[in-house]
């Protein structure tokens, strides 16, 4: 029998027998961008869903603009964008996510309230158009992922995965599993860690998990500091970071998260455990309610421009925009 060159798949694609090679993400916010990022640069095809075409262009945009970023701080090449760019792709049709090994909730809901009932409807979409051996997980920091999957039919699939901000230097991941997470679901997440190389730390089911219940408490008394005017955004950003180690000081924290997902994790908390430290500061109310929600916007606690974070002049307790 003549053999053939296409029998030995000369030219083609090797795929890993096992191995992930589609990554879903439903919302394209802050951090869902920082997913998609993370995925493609590893070598996995990453796709997205958003609330329409317009929004998907958008994203592409800005995905753009984040990688020419990296470029000029010697972070990444031209090759090294262009292969990634190749393996994003984004739809308002969640039929987009067929295929997926797992797919990742990362709505910002900007509804006020809980997000509860928006992210049921986002796992049953995804649900509808996935096969069941699909992993679904949710990047919620403070909902319960019991709760949310409570709507799929195959519940053993769900798991919290909550990826913590900035994710391209924070390399720990959140896990949570349900009472119902199966051994195939949490080796599925596994894997899919190791590939991004990520460090899995698992955690029992509860609201905030171990990095927000600790974090909102630090910007909450941060902004108590604030207001009795102790010091200033800087003085105190610098002493925290200086005498803690940490990468960003809480306020410049709450502005990369967002001032109003720090809200929403505030009132999620507040709401569950009833306890004063997670009883939002008035004064992040203030700011969100001017619009002012941080880094994506181009002001929150600090000024941004051109990327560059700029400590406000004046007095920031009265909301001047003096720069």
């Amino acid at each position: 029998m003549k053999e053939r060159l296409e029998d030995f798949s000369l030219g083609k694609k090797m795929i890993k027998q096992g191995g992930l090679q589609k990554i879903g993400v439903v919302g394209a916010g802050s951090t869902g961008k920082e997913i998609v990022r993370l995925v493609a640069r590893k070598g996995i095809e990453a796709v997205f869903v958003d609330i329409s075409e317009e929004r998907v262009q958008e994203v592409m945009k800005l995905l753009n603009e984040q990688l020419d970023t990296k470029i000029n701080r010697w972070g990444l090449t031209e090759g090294e964008k262009r292969a990634m760019l190749s393996r994003i792709h984004g739809s308002a049709d969640y039929s987009i996510l067929k295929g997926c090994n797992i797919v990742i909730e990362a709505i910002n809901s900007k509804k006020p309230g809980t997000s509860l009932e928006e992210r049921k409807k986002v796992f049953q979409k995804i649900e509808a158009v996935v096969s069941p051996e699909t992993t679904i997980a949710s990047n919620t920091a403070t909902l319960m992922i019991s709760e949310i999957s409570s709507v799929l039919k195959h519940k053993e699939r769900a798991i919290g995965l909550h990826f913590i901000l900035p994710i391209d230097h924070v390399k720990v991941v959140e896990v949570v599993k349900t009472v119902s997470t199966s051994d195939p679901t949490i080796n599925c997440i596994s894997k899919f860690l190791k590939m991004t190389e990520r460090q899995m730390v698992e955690v029992q089911e509860s609201p905030g998990n171990i990095n927000t219940r600790i974090m909102v408490p630090l910007i909450n008394e941060a902004c108590a500091i604030l207001l009795e005017g102790v010091a200033d955004v800087a003085q105190i950003d610098k002493t925290i970071k200086s005498s803690t180690g940490l990468l960003n000081g809480p306020f410049e924290m709450a502005d990369t998260i967002g001032l109003d997902k720090v809200l929403k994790w505030m009132e999620n908390l507040y709401r569950e455990f009833g306890e004063i430290r997670f009883k939002p500061s008035p004064f992040i109310k203030r700011l969100v309610r001017a619009g002012m929600l941080g880094r994506r916007v181009g002001e929150g606690f600090y000024l941004y421009k051109d990327g560059k974070r700029i400590q406000k002049k004046g007095n920031i307790l009265h909301l001047g925009r003096s720069i």
